[in-house]
């Protein structure tokens, strides 16, 4: 398993080991009375051994523990998804990922969709013309550690999939469906990671991938300051120029 950086990636992995040391168990058993009456209980006459039909205590036994042990994961399962899925600590950061054909784009907001936040700064992916994946215009999810952030989740064309494996959690990305997710990165995290689609979206599925930079945070907060800068120029680049004459016989 990739080693987790986030709190409920160590979830994830604590579930994950707790689900194989039960199905070992339970498979330990069943395979000890296999072995046991495989080697105690071979036939050695054509007497018709003693029957254990109707015999409720084992009957009993038989649907009881089954359901227990079903109870337990079902238990260990809910409570996670539930510490999974929960999003209203508030978070550090706001990042909108929008997946399309086939790259990734991530918006970072003041605040999260659902609470009418803009759009501070943009990373764009581009999809590369040849049809193979090339890491230079493959976007870049710059994040910083030790902070808690908030993903909102859309598509515009097909159901993709957000998947950072060091995260331990993916989550499809739907079209029409608000789909949000947190995530509270562990301190000494810095460093970087991959990420990518896990849904079979299509014929260039595969060129669905994408970075992941965790930076400390006095180094995001300079990147994230210089981003909104640059955003900001490109706008007031964009705006249109008004010739001062102009401007004045407009006021007369």
């Amino acid at each position: 398993m990739p080693e987790p950086i986030t709190e409920q990636a160590e979830r994830v992995l604590a579930l994950w080991q707790g689900s194989w040391v039960a199905a070992f168990a339970v498979g330990i058993l069943v395979w000890g009375l296999i072995i046991w009456s495989v080697i105690f209980h071979r036939k050695r006459s054509e007497q018709l051994p003693p029957q254990v039909r109707y015999n409720m205590p084992i009957e009993a036994l038989y649907t009881v523990l089954p359901i227990v042990i079903i109870s337990v994961l079902f238990f260990f399962t809910a409570r996670d998804q539930a510490y999974l899925m929960d999003t209203e600590e508030p978070a550090d950061v706001h990042v909108e990922v929008v997946a399309f054909q086939w790259a990734w784009q991530f918006n970072y907001l003041d605040d999260t969709r659902e609470n009418g936040g803009e759009v501070l700064h943009s990373e764009v992916g581009i999809p590369n013309p040849d049809g193979t994946a090339d890491p230079e215009t493959q976007t870049t999810l710059v994040l910083p550690e030790n902070s808690t952030v908030h993903f909102d989740l859309h598509s515009p064309d097909v159901i993709h999939s957000f998947w950072i494996p060091a995260f331990g959690f993916k989550l499809d990305v739907v079209p029409g469906r608000e789909n949000a997710f947190q995530a509270n990165l562990n301190d000494g995290t810095e460093g970087e990671y991959v990420g990518r689609c896990a849904e079979l979206c299509g014929v260039d599925h595969t060129r669905m991938l994408f970075n992941v930079e965790v930076l400390s945070e006095d180094e995001y907060a300079q990147w994230a300051q210089q981003r909104e800068q640059e955003a900001a120029d490109e706008d007031t680049e964009d705006l249109p120029v008004v010739d001062a004459a102009d401007a004045e016989e407009t006021d007369s």
